[in-house]
């Protein structure tokens, strides 16, 4: 697709764009441009264009604001050795927004277009690029339902978008481990519903629980399934591993009601490949319990775009808390963040053809 790029009236200082990078946070901070394409039945996806970041005008009877017809994608942009950036799985994102776009009733992007969008905004914002330790650019595309009508059927207009926000380390709490809350009043997802799509609506039900788990001094909250309340599904915003002491390694089967996360794909591809076994399967909240206190669960971890690969040391809930192994990083999680880290950053050997240049 050809993409109009219009110029930026004012756009960042030099001076101020190094102060905002010097240490960006999370999601704080963000780009001077977007990528702007819109849809309409009949026409299609058509006027892409990279311009400057800027307010968003919708006429208050935009489908969105009343039936959350939103997706959206998390990615990143590395920075390799020489110096160029570069994606990671970029097409893997592009199937899962479509995939995510069909539960939605929303118009498919091209999965060329889409990974063309991401490469021109990361191209035009290079400069953005923070020096920190653990620095990405995080690309957030979404799209959302932009016709003014009332009237309950999908839309017939739509925009999709691409932001840019220069990021550092998701996790601020300074230690070597996130600590994990058990959700019993609460639910992400349930058979049926819409939990395996990256959409909006997800992450605002997780919202109340995961401020509980802050306030009970917790990182993450974990949900469990919405029929049995037993059964282990995912975070917040992340996928989970259980690594047992025989070198087998579990983690919970999608089925519609988690999200099949890229990282998630990818640890089991490189798990395999180390000879270790991965079993796609359900692992209950009391086993959890039972295998971490007996030793036969030696780590635990949380994988996802954002935070990369995660241990998870203690885990709390209403019946009482556990610790997972010496309650820090596991060997087995260390060396397979590593692996990732390093094929993302270019110091490893990308034997998968996971990586994509900008």
């Amino acid at each position: 697709m050809d993409f109009t790029h219009l110029p930026h009236p004012s756009p960042t200082p030099a001076d101020a764009r190094e102060k905002a990078i010097a240490d960006p946070g999370f999601g704080t901070v963000f780009t001077d441009h977007m990528v702007l394409i819109e849809y309409e039945e009949g026409r299609g996806w058509h006027s892409a264009s990279v311009g400057p970041r800027e307010p968003i005008t919708l006429d208050p009877a935009a489908s969105v604001l009343h039936y959350a017809q939103e997706i959206f994608e998390g990615m990143k942009a590395y920075k390799h050795p020489d110096g160029s950036l570069a994606l990671f799985r970029p097409e893997a994102n592009a199937r899962r927004f479509n995939a995510s776009a069909d539960r939605m009733a929303m118009p498919h992007l091209p999965e060329d277009v889409f990974v063309q969008s991401v490469q021109e905004l990361v191209r035009k914002d290079a400069d953005w690029f923070p020096a920190v330790e653990g620095g990405s650019l995080y690309l957030r595309p979404f799209m959302f339902a932009s016709e003014a009508f009332l009237g309950v059927r999908p839309a017939k207009k739509y925009k999709y978008l691409v932001i840019a926000s220069p990021v550092g380390n998701y996790f601020k709490s300074g230690v070597p481990a996130v600590s994990i809350w058990v959700s019993r009043d609460y639910v992400r997802a349930a058979p049926g519903g819409t939990g395996a799509a990256k959409t909006g609506g997800n992450y605002a039900a997780s919202l109340v629980p995961q401020a509980e788990a802050i306030a009970k001094g917790h990182d993450q909250v974990v949900f469990l399934d919405a029929v049995e309340r037993k059964w282990i599904e995912e975070l917040g915003g992340m996928n989970l591993f259980f690594v047992m002491d025989d070198g087998s390694v579990i983690t919970p089967p999608l089925g519609g009601t988690i999200l099949p996360g890229i990282t998630r794909d990818s640890l089991i591809q490189l798990l395999t490949e180390q000879g270790l076994k991965v079993r796609e399967e359900r692992y209950s909240i009391d086993q959890w319990r039972a295998d971490a206190e007996s030793g036969k669960l030696v780590e635990t971890m949380a994988c996802g775009t954002a935070a990369v690969v995660t241990p998870v040391g203690r885990v709390e809930g209403p019946e009482g808390a556990f610790t997972i192994g010496s309650g820090g990083p596991g060997q087995l999680t260390q060396a397979v963040r590593e692996k990732l880290v390093g094929i993302q950053r270019g110091t490893m050997a990308d034997t998968h053809g996971w990586v994509t240049a900008v």
